[in-house]
């Protein structure tokens, strides 16, 4: 994974985790790498994907089956949805409206891009290291 500055590293994994369920590529009762080679796979410290997994376990993303591993809820994609729309209408949106109007860009101009946009195959932008 290619991780930014701009956020924590365990927030940046959780996001991959959302990606993948959002996107299907991971779905209820899955089980995900274990924590050891997660870390192994990421290159960071196994302290880090454990924070990322207590982290999606109390977000109900994730569950524990002691001895087995990590597996993904059952409820995961919708919890995810949600969070993640919510996150998106009071945080990301009200960015992209400021610099719309900023840079005087219409709404029309946008539906055009967005329509273009629909029209390419969809890309996976998650890139592994």
């Amino acid at each position: 994974m290619n991780f930014k500055n701009d956020k924590a590293i365990y927030l940046q994994i959780a996001d991959y985790f959302y990606e993948s369920i959002l996107t299907k590529s991971m779905h209820s009762d899955e089980r995900i790498p274990s924590v050891r080679d997660l870390a192994i796979e990421t290159e960071v410290n196994p302290n880090t994907v454990m924070r990322t997994y207590k982290y999606l376990q109390d977000n109900n993303i994730i569950y524990n089956k002691r001895g087995i591993g990590y597996f993904i809820s059952e409820d995961a994609y919708q919890i995810t949805h949600n969070m993640k729309k919510e996150e998106f209408i009071t945080e990301k949106l009200p960015e992209f409206f400021r610099a719309m109007q900023n840079l005087n860009i219409s709404i029309s101009e946008i539906e055009n891009l967005y329509t273009d946009f629909l029209k390419k195959p969809k890309n996976k932008n998650i890139k592994k290291a």
